[in-house]
């Protein structure tokens, strides 16, 4: 009798024992479950980028959009070197999954004309940051070096002010027409030959555009987020040269287009309307082919 009643004061102690360990283990239970449920949240990793390849470069600008920004290609007589201008020079890459280019360059009778076109795909190596968001980061580090001039005031939407645009746009009309009774009209009688010169010349450097609408700026027509830089580098007795360059994201695509053109003859300044236009043309077409 005594041995069984020692044998069952053991098992109570055992199971007083047990019961401890098991309580503490419980208080410490939602700290436990805390981590493998964070530790779950941190696996799930943000959405990937659309793009897992880039185009071949030079092979993405067709001979006709080339002909447009090239006009010298379509002067050179011999087949073999036209053909080698149209196939252009890529750009030196190691990685061609996450970087490539294509540059060209042709002389004309009027100018030489160079282009580059370059595609760079973000890949981004933090789980927590898409490649979306890497890549919209890059574009803006771009446009942040670019130093667009703020927005001003003219190049606001119509809808913005209607009376005051229309109100501009009457008083412009009327001051064309009657400028030879105004001595602050810019605009000279038609008589005077040297008034009708210095007119054709302003007129044809932008024609009917605001000079406003031809500043750098952002584009929204353009890939998920767009930009155009405009510059125009004298080179004190030579040919002023102009860059137009386009910088769009589409994704986690960010493709940029450097047009620039440099006329033979000294003094001559490139259109400014006709290369914006021509760029935009082009980053259309790249924007239209990625599929953005």
């Amino acid at each position: 009798m005594q041995r069984k009643a020692y044998v069952t004061g053991t098992a109570a102690l055992l199971a007083a024992l047990l019961a401890g360990c098991t309580s503490g283990s419980g208080d410490d239970g939602p700290t436990d479950n805390a981590n493998p449920g964070d530790a779950g949240t941190a696996t799930v990793a943000a959405q990937p980028g659309k793009y897992s390849t880039l185009p071949e470069p030079c092979g993405a600008v067709g001979h006709d959009t080339l002909d447009g920004l090239l006009p010298g290609i379509q002067q050179i007589t011999d087949p073999v070197q036209r053909d080698r201008a149209y196939q252009g020079e890529a750009a030196l890459t190691y990685d061609t999954d996450r970087k490539v280019g294509c540059r060209w360059k042709v002389e004309s009778t009027d100018a030489t004309d160079r282009l580059s076109v370059d595609f760079e795909r973000v890949v981004s190596y933090d789980n927590a940051v898409s490649d979306d968001d890497e890549a919209q980061q890059l574009f803006q580090e771009k446009e942040t070096a670019a130093d667009l001039p703020a927005p001003s005031s003219s190049s606001a939407p119509p809808s913005a002010t209607p009376s005051s645009s229309a109100s501009s746009e009457d008083s412009a009309a009327s001051a064309g027409k009657e400028g030879s009774g105004s001595p602050s009209a810019t605009t000279k009688p038609s008589s005077d030959p040297s008034a009708a010169t210095g007119s054709a010349g302003s007129s044809a450097a932008s024609p009917g555009v605001p000079p406003a609408d031809l500043q750098p700026r952002a584009l929204t027509d353009l890939g998920d987020e767009a930009y155009l830089d405009d510059q125009l580098n004298s080179s004190g007795s030579t040919a002023e040269q102009r860059t137009v360059t386009v910088v769009f994201r589409t994704s986690n695509v960010v493709v940029t287009i450097q047009y620039e053109e440099q006329p033979m003859a000294t003094g001559a300044v490139p259109d400014s309307k006709e290369m914006q236009d021509r760029a935009r043309d082009l980053a259309s077409r790249l924007d239209d082919a990625l599929g953005g």
